[in-house]
């Protein structure tokens, strides 16, 4: 199995985005915030590409806006308006400005790598890929792993330090790379749009953590191809998501024909967004809306329905009932069970997370059975850019 890290991001955030993508091989149509994060990367490794000469800042804002009408052209459907292009040359000049190429010394660029990662519970060997956006040499004894983003978000520092990019990249600058184990490696995100570069680093112990997590994982996802389980999780993110007219979420939306009993659910729709938004006042009726609802989300294999005013939500929530006994067994020798403190599935699934494959299989064991929790939520946002 080979598997990159955008593969168990996508798997993190939605599983069933990254059945699509990497299992069915259904292609991700473009959308204008990638092919501009895409345009804005191509200028910055232009930028610190001397032949023989580094590119003045002309040549790279030339180079961008070729790129950008190339692919304005090519690609109708994608709205590539003057306000992206304007902001991809102001990125372009601000970053110039602040990082003149001459006084870096830039080791590689687009450096691609392949990690094996080894586990006596893996059935099959794994590769773990990546691309990583440049490598600088700041002195004989210190390195620098810089990766670009062009979103608006500007993360926290806690956050950085918990990334597993930044882990999955030291992984494989270390395994292309071996005589640099014992270097200082800083390992910094540039957010071009801010302007503003954050910097962490890992330590022998994070990164065979990190290790023990992409192992789970892997774990993980082949459990859920064998289950044929991989659901759909709904978040800020579907709105950028190319997915949306095949995905149970999304495709009640997207439908082109009327649906049987469109017009009765329509109807449901409404009186229980009605209800819920505290118009009417019935628990009675609230319940067989309720099966209504779950009934014909079952015959169109959807989770999500739309009515004029607002749509309707379904989560299916799958919690193992653990014996405690057994747990305490397992987790007191490794010094996790005092975090728990009194027992919390969520406390467990974050110590989980980066416990040896080992040890998280007999964790499972210890499941005595599993309850199944399905949940509608209402919303009255119209726009699904409000979800």
């Amino acid at each position: 199995m080979r598997v990159s890290y955008s593969a168990l991001n996508d798997y993190k955030t939605c599983p069933l985005k990254f059945k699509y993508k990497n299992i069915d091989k259904i292609g991700e149509p473009e959308n204008a915030e990638r092919v501009f994060g895409n345009l804005v990367h191509d200028a910055a490794e232009f930028m610190f590409s001397p032949n023989p000469l580094y590119p003045t800042l002309d040549e790279i804002i030339n180079r961008f806006n070729k790129n950008f009408d190339e692919k304005k052209s090519k690609n109708g459907e994608i709205k590539l308006d003057d306000g992206l292009r304007e902001e991809g040359i102001r990125i372009i000049k601000n970053f110039y400005k602040k990082n003149p190429p001459w006084n870096y010394n830039v080791l590689d660029l687009e450096s691609r790598f392949e990690v094996a990662i080894e586990d006596n519970s893996l059935n099959e060997p794994c590769v773990l890929t990546g691309v990583i956006d440049r490598f600088d040499k700041l002195d004989e004894n210190t390195y620098e792993i810089i990766d670009y983003k062009t979103g608006k978000k500007l993360p926290s520092q806690d956050d950085i330090d918990r990334d597993l990019q930044m882990s999955i990249y030291n992984l494989g600058l270390i395994k292309r790379w071996p005589h640099l184990k014992e270097k200082k490696i800083k390992l910094s995100f540039y957010y071009l749009k801010h302007g503003e570069k954050i910097t962490t680093s890992r330590a022998e112990k994070d990164l065979e953590e990190t290790k023990n997590k992409i192992v789970n994982l892997i774990k993980d996802i082949k459990q859920k191809e064998r289950e044929n389980n991989f659901p759909a999780t709904p978040t800020i993110l579907c709105n950028w998501c190319g997915y949306q007219n095949i995905c149970p979420m999304w495709r009640h939306l997207y439908k082109k024909e009327e649906t049987p009993n469109e017009a009765e659910i329509q109807q449901i729709i409404g009186e229980y967004l009605s209800i819920k938004s505290g118009e009417t006042k019935s628990k009675l009726r609230i319940e067989e809306l309720k099966q209504k609802i779950h009934e014909f989300m079952d015959s169109q294999k959807i989770d999500r329905i739309f009515g004029e005013s607002g749509y309707i939500t379904r989560t299916i929530k799958s919690t193992p009932v653990y014996d405690p006994e057994k747990l305490r067994q397992i987790l007191e020798p490794l010094g996790k069970w005092s975090e728990l403190l009194e027992f919390d599935d969520s406390k467990l699934s974050e110590i989980m997370e980066f416990l040896p494959p080992q040890t998280k299989e007999d964790i499972n064991k210890a499941i005595v059975k599993t309850k199944e929790t399905k949940t509608l939520t209402a919303s009255n946002k119209k726009s699904i850019r409000e979800t």
